[in-house]
């Protein structure tokens, strides 16, 4: 009978394999880390050297108190001025003092110390500039997120933990930047475990906003627990219901939307990981054509030719489960 089973595999295989590509973007159309509309402008003008439109971003979310944008407006721009510093260093000579500025400064600080060796050490030289954006601008959750990070690297011990999160919720009890540097500070591959982990996203995600980020935080616990193999402190029926929250959440934007797009690309990982194939290609086509660094960077040095790859293989495995032909034909 196997040589029958594998027969018929490979028979749907063939025949669907094809069909379920309508729709998907081709190859060349996927975008790794595509900056979103609102913050395109920004960058292109940094790469005419012109700081005035990121200022005016920083500025504007500030003002609105937009700190989810915020968030993800100085991660963007802190990685373009470490590779194009021209007008950084421009707006840093024309206006050392702006708040925005001392958030990029800190934001920059701290993504070099991670990228670096000598992280712990770095981190604790830039626990100056995480104060100062703290202190330039009061309510602002984004200095304290970036303060749970380099606890997190420095090995701080949870007491240091507790306060720093303590001060992040005061500024937004439901700020997703934060509780994701958190759930890292608590994952069993730095301070904690997997049960922290998982409870500590779930209780998170049970308070989060309809609609907010937060939503997939179980996920972002599940991924970590898949990353370790899955040991048997956490049962896999966490993992399940985490990536079914986190659909749920997907199916509240729509598909190509570039907000969720981290989430979604995650979402593909665990659905693969636990495999669950109609819901991973479900989700394969709400990324579209917005590939995301994480999760595909931490499995190969080529993230689109990885995702490019999971992509086919979900394709592969829902054709050849596909039934020949319909049970009325």
């Amino acid at each position: 009978m196997r040589p029958l089973l594998a027969l018929r595999r490979a028979a749907r295989m063939a025949r669907h394999t094809a069909p379920l590509s309508d729709g998907l973007p081709a190859d060349e159309e996927l975008l790794l880390d595509a900056p979103e509309p609102w913050l395109a402008p920004a960058l292109v003008a940094a790469g005419a050297g012109d700081h005035e439109a990121a200022a005016k971003l920083l500025a504007t979310t500030r003002e609105r108190g937009q700190w989810e944008v915020r968030d993800r407006a100085v991660r963007r721009l802190a990685s373009f001025a470490a590779r194009r510093p021209e007008w950084y260093a421009h707006w840093t000579a024309t206006a050392p003092h702006d708040p925005d500025l001392l958030l990029l400064h800190a934001q920059l600080a701290v993504q070099t110390a991670w990228e670096s060796p000598a992280r712990a050490e770095l981190l604790r030289e830039a626990a100056p500039l995480v104060d100062a954006a703290a202190g330039a601008q009061p309510e602002d959750p984004v200095p304290w997120r970036l303060a749970l990070d380099g606890a997190r690297g420095t090995g701080a011990g949870h007491d240091v933990f507790a306060d720093l999160w303590e001060r992040a919720l005061r500024r937004s009890p439901h700020h997703d930047g934060c509780h994701v540097s958190a759930l890292l500070y608590l994952s069993a591959s730095w301070h904690g475990s997997h049960g922290e982990c998982f409870d500590f996203a779930e209780r998170a995600a049970e308070d989060a906003l309809p609609g907010s980020l937060s939503q997939a935080l179980p996920l972002r616990a599940a991924y970590l627990w898949l990353r370790a193999e899955g040991p048997g402190e956490v049962p896999e029926s966490r993992a399940l219901a985490a990536a079914e929250r986190a659909q749920a959440l997907s199916a509240r934007f729509a598909a190509g939307d570039p907000w969720p797009a981290e989430v979604r690309n995650l979402l593909v990982y665990v659905l693969v990981r636990l495999r669950a194939w109609d819901a991973a290609f479900q989700e394969v086509r709400r990324v579209g054509p917005l590939v995301t660094s994480l999760p595909w960077a931490r499995l190969s040095d080529d993230p689109l030719a990885q995702f490019m790859d999971v992509r086919d293989g979900v394709r592969i495995e829902v054709a050849a489960a596909t039934p020949l032909r319909d049970r009325g034909s």
